[in-house]
C-alpha cells in the first residue's frame, strides 16, 4: 500500500515539474512570470482600460457590474437627499403647507435612494416624482440619465466582447496529448493530429512551430530561449487547409532538422519545448485567432504511427471516430535519422516501437477496417 501512494505522490510530483517547466501549456496559456516591473508600466494596463477590462476574470468582471450601478445609485442618492435637505422637503425639517418641493415623498436616505435607482433604470413607480421647482435637480436627472447609460453600454460592451472573444473559438481545436516519430512518405517525419470540433470552418489556417530551448554560443553566451522555426506540412497543403475534418502536421527529419541529432535512445534526455501554432479565421465570426499548444521530449513518441479515425459508411457518409484520436500502434522505424538516410555504421532499425508511460497504445492483430483519405 505504502508503494502504491509513494508511487501516486512520485507521479504528482513529475506532472507538476513538468507544468511547471512548461513555457506554453496543453491548452496555449503562456507560463511566464514577469518581475521587476516599473510603477508606470503598470498605469499604462489603466490607460488601456478596454483591453484590461476584456482579458480580466469573468468573477472581477461581475464584481464591477453590481458595483458600478450600486454605487452609482448610491452616490446619486446622496445627492437627491441633499437636495431635498437642501430645499426643506424632509419631514423632519418641518415644511409649511405651501411649500414648494423639489422632489415629492422623499422622506429620508432610504427613499431618496430608492428614487436614484427608479431614476437610473427608468421603472418610474410613480411614488415619488421630480417636480419644476428645482432647476438644480432636473440638471441632476440629466447628469444622472446619462451616466447610466454610459454605464449600461460599457458593462454590455465588456460582457459581449467577453463572450465572443476568439479564445472560445480555439478551446473547440484540439491537438493529439503526444506526437510520434515514424516514417512517412519516404522520409522520417515527426508527426501529431489536430481535429476542428466544430462543422464549421477555419478560414486561412496556417501551421507553423518554434522550438525552444538552452544554447550555448562559441562566444561563451548563454541563450536562454533560443527560437528555431519548424516546419510543419500537411496532406491537403501548407497554406489555406481544407479544416473539415481531422488533420496530420508533419516535420521532415533531414539534415536542417534540430531533430536530425537526436535518437530513440537520446530523445527524451533533451531539454526543448516544441510549441505549435494554428492561426486561422472564424466562418461564422471573421474573427482571428490562434490555437497554440507544446510538447516535451517526454511527449513524443519514437516509432509509433497514429491509428486512421477516418471511415466511409455504407450509405457513403464520411465518419470520424474520435476514440481513436491519440491512440497509436508501434511501427518498423530507423534508431535514428542517420539510420534512415543509410549513413554507414548506423543501420539498426526498432520494430517495437520506444514506450512512452501515460500514453494510450493499442495492439492491433489485424488491419482496421477503415477507408484512408
Amino acid at each position: 500500500m505504502f508503494g502504491f501512494l509513494n508511487k501516486c505522490i512520485d507521479g504528482c510530483l513529475a506532472r507538476r515539474k513538468i507544468h511547471r517547466n512548461r513555457l506554453v501549456t496543453k491548452d496555449g496559456r503562456c507560463n511566464i512570470e514577469y518581475g521587476n516591473i516599473k510603477y508606470s508600466n503598470h498605469l499604462s494596463l489603466l490607460a488601456d482600460f478596454w483591453t484590461t477590462f476584456v482579458e480580466i476574470r469573468w468573477r472581477f468582471v461581475l464584481l464591477i457590474f453590481i458595483a458600478s450601478f450600486t454605487l452609482s445609485w448610491f452616490l446619486f442618492g446622496l445627492l437627491w437627499y441633499w437636495i431635498a435637505r437642501s430645499n426643506g422637503d424632509l419631514p423632519w425639517q418641518n415644511p409649511k403647507l405651501d411649500h414648494s418641493a423639489c422632489i415629492d415623498n422623499i422622506l429620508g436616505l432610504t427613499t431618496a435612494f430608492l428614487y436614484s435607482l427608479e431614476t437610473q433604470t427608468t421603472i418610474g413607480y410613480g411614488g415619488r416624482a421630480l417636480t419644476h421647482n428645482c432647476p438644480g435637480a432636473v440638471a441632476l436627472l440629466i447628469i444622472q440619465s446619462l451616466v447610466g447609460a454610459i454605464i449600461n453600454c460599457f458593462m454590455c460592451g465588456v460582457i459581449l466582447s467577453k463572450i465572443s472573444l476568439p479564445k472560445k473559438r480555439a478551446k473547440t481545436i484540439s491537438f493529439s496529448d503526444m506526437a510520434v516519430i515514424s516514417p512517412k512518405n519516404g522520409s522520417l517525419c515527426l508527426s501529431m493530429r489536430v481535429a476542428n470540433l466544430r462543422k464549421t470552418l477555419m478560414i486561412g489556417s496556417q501551421i507553423y512551430g518554434k522550438l525552444l530551448r538552452t544554447t550555448n554560443t562559441p562566444d561563451g553566451e548563454t541563450i536562454i530561449m533560443e527560437q528555431v522555426n519548424i516546419d510543419f506540412i500537411v496532406d491537403a497543403g501548407k497554406d489555406n487547409l481544407f479544416f473539415v475534418c481531422p488533420l496530420m502536421l508533419y516535420h521532415m527529419i533531414d539534415k536542417s532538422s534540430p531533430f536530425f541529432e537526436m535518437a530513440v535512445d537520446t530523445l527524451h534526455k533533451q531539454d526543448f519545448e516544441l510549441v505549435v501554432f494554428l492561426d486561422g479565421t472564424a466562418e461564422s465570426t471573421s474573427s482571428a485567432c490562434q490555437v497554440r499548444t507544446s510538447f516535451i521530449p517526454q511527449e513524443i513518441m519514437w516509432g509509433y504511427n497514429f491509428l486512421p479515425i477516418i471511415s466511409r459508411n455504407k450509405e457513403g457518409k464520411y465518419r470520424v471516430d474520435f476514440s481513436n484520436f491519440s491512440k497509436v500502434v508501434p511501427v518498423a522505424t530507423a534508431h535514428c535519422a542517420y539510420c534512415y538516410h543509410n549513413i554507414k555504421g548506423h543501420h539498426h532499425h526498432s520494430r517495437d516501437g520506444h514506450d512512452n508511460q501515460g500514453f494510450d497504445v493499442i495492439n492491433i492483430n489485424d488491419p482496421p477496417s477503415v477507408t484512408k483519405m
